[in-house]
């Protein structure tokens, strides 16, 4: 049986992780149906995906990771000598592995996998999630043999290099639960996700999303307003791990004059793991931030959404995501400098009670999407055999 060794790499986010376990995911089925054994390591510090990576067949291989940052900061300095360490920890633990390619989804970690790879004249692919390439990417895309892009206005960043746009992968899990939410069945899933919460399947739901590490600007925001947003939806939201323990205490004074039936219409969660897809089957609208990840998967689902994008993301990113996704109709682009007072609740409450908007956006939504991104990713991966 032939053999292939890859090498995956990504910085420490969900945003990294999840489309670089779609392609694994993907990789494992194409080469089964060619009989080949298929060798995937990870390399890099993404530790709190630590698990995930291992349960979908990727052993992981822990580096040290540094950020690299393209403005002046102390932390550069300590960043600086990380970087050095990992480069040398790297030229042992890739000798001895000795991949026939690299796949690198970016970020924080990925450049010194990729630096001491081309060292070695090992290939390397690349994937870019965002509009705008991240520091990594943009830099190792001048030695990347294929450089994969989820969004067409990246284009420009990597001139006269080998490009093609494929979208953002999405895990086959969350991916086979968005192909049963089709027209014809619609009730059916909604209804059965609202019950598996203990919501009313009959009342509208908001699901709230903060990305992979919850955002505290969101989460404050939605508890001065929440006993307004209750009074006309029901709520599914993500806080975040890190946010969780702060965000109960606060949630429980503010909840202390509730009734049951109020409190029952809000569910809170630090992270939405396995059942992240029945949250987003379960919701009328999502209100997240505009992480090309959370974007992409939202479009599998053809979820309406409005999106508040991060001000101070890398190269400011996520509002060009928004933008770009806001323009094809398919959500509504809030800044984060406009969550005042009412603004966004009436800003919502307009959108839940046009339908047809609605109906549009998400028709949108599944327009943008693309569902064979992994497939065309793992297969040219897969041409790297002998």
């Amino acid at each position: 049986m032939k053999k292939l060794r890859i090498l995956l790499t990504g910085g420490g986010t969900g945003g990294h992780i999840y489309p670089m376990i779609a392609v694994a995911e993907e990789l494992k089925k194409q080469s089964n149906k060619l009989g080949l054994f298929v060798d995937m390591r990870y390399f890099g510090g993404a530790y709190e995906y630590a698990q995930e990576i291992v349960d979908n067949g990727i052993e992981f291989i822990p580096v040290i990771s540094s950020k690299l940052r393209r403005y002046f900061s102390p932390l550069n300095i300590i960043d600086g000598i990380k970087f050095v360490l990992s480069l040398f920890q790297l030229l042992w633990k890739i000798y001895w592995f000795m991949p026939d390619v690299v796949f690198s989804k970016g970020g924080p970690g990925a450049l010194a996998v990729v630096l001491i790879s081309r060292f070695y004249f090992i290939p390397v692919v690349i994937h870019e999630s965002d509009s705008i390439p991240g520091f990594t990417n943009e830099f190792s895309g001048k030695m990347a043999k294929k450089i994969f892009l989820a969004f067409s206005s990246a284009v420009d960043n990597f001139k006269n290099r080998d490009v093609e746009v494929v979208g953002n992968p999405v895990r086959e899990s969350l991916f086979s639960q968005a192909e049963s939410l089709i027209p014809a069945k619609e009730g059916d899933p909604v209804v059965q996700a609202r019950k598996g919460f203990g919501l009313n399947p009959n009342e509208p739901v908001i699901l709230i999303l903060g990305g992979s590490q919850g955002s505290e600007v969101i989460n404050n925001f939605i508890l001065e307003n929440l006993e307004d947003i209750v009074v006309d939806y029901q709520v599914l939201h993500q806080v975040g791990k890190r946010n969780f323990e702060n965000y109960k205490k606060e949630y429980e004074f503010v909840n202390k004059e509730w009734t049951e039936a109020e409190r029952n219409r809000y569910i809170y969660r630090p992270f939405f793991g396995t059942d992240i897809s029945d949250a987003i089957i379960a919701s009328d609208v999502v209100v997240a931030r505009a992480g090309a990840g959370t974007i992409f998967e939202l479009a599998a689902f053809g979820k309406p959404s409005i999106l508040i994008p991060l001000p101070d993301a890398a190269n400011d990113h996520q509002n060009e995501n928004a933008r770009f996704y806001g323009n094809l109709g398919a959500a509504i682009v809030f800044k984060q400098e406009n969550l005042l007072g009412q603004l966004f609740v009436k800003q919502l409450k307009l959108l839940m009670e046009n339908k047809g908007l609605l109906k549009k956006m998400g028709e949108s939504a599944r327009i943008f999407y693309r569902p064979d991104s992994a497939r065309i990713i793992a297969k040219y991966l897969l041409t790297y055999v002998g």
